[in-house]
């Protein structure tokens, strides 16, 4: 079931009292990694999604030569065992009307060239900080810590199903230094594409 809710924008600087259940919520809602809970097939491929789950027939513009471009450790392995908590950091690339509360102008296909753009940058071993910072459509520095499926969240972390379904479909397929994609679809990757490098 999707739900649409309005949530102010953060103001920088901002401090809230409010009980931790509602605080999750804020950020989760307004940083383009809010909860779902459809479950529909997502890989770490360069393919796009489109409206009704099938993968787009074009894929990424040379993913071979992207590969073979490719920073070493970059490119997603999975890991050899479920890892039970990890440390990601992502960029949103967002089009207009897909994050509440943010005036964002790009059109989808010019959001799917920037997303495939810039995993392309970061496979081939430029600075991820400093992507996120200068293009995400979430708030820098973007980094989250994850739980997997019944493991109990630590310190900050977030559920894995507490986390749009792409989202953490793709950060737990990724071993450390890894980089992967989750392409836009109105079911698992609502906001747009996410680029995650795994951190731990």
């Amino acid at each position: 079931m999707t739900t649409t809710r309005s949530v102010p924008a953060r103001t920088a600087g901002a401090v809230f009292a409010a009980p931790a259940a509602f605080l999750l919520a804020l950020v989760l809602a307004t940083s383009g990694c809010a909860p779902k809970d459809e479950s529909v097939t997502v890989t770490t491929d360069t393919t796009a999604t489109v409206p009704g789950g099938d993968a787009a027939t074009t894929p990424a513009p040379d993913s071979a030569t992207r590969a073979a471009g490719a920073a070493k450790s970059t490119m997603p392995v999975e890991p050899t065992t479920p890892p039970e908590h990890i440390e990601v950091q992502h960029v949103l690339i967002a089009f207009e009307g897909k994050v509440p509360g943010k005036v964002i102008t790009r059109s989808q296909a010019a959001a799917e060239t920037l997303a495939q753009e810039i995993l392309g940058r970061a496979r081939s071993g430029e600075d991820f900080d400093q992507l996120v910072r200068k293009y995400t459509d979430d708030q820098w520095p973007g980094i989250y810590g994850l739980s997997n499926n019944g493991i109990d969240p630590v310190g900050n972390e977030i559920p894995r199903s507490g986390m749009v379904k792409g989202f953490s479909d793709v950060s737990f397929s990724l071993s450390p230094g890894n980089v992967g994609m989750t392409a836009y679809d109105p079911k698992t990757s609502p906001y747009g594409w996410h680029i995650i490098k795994r951190l731990k």
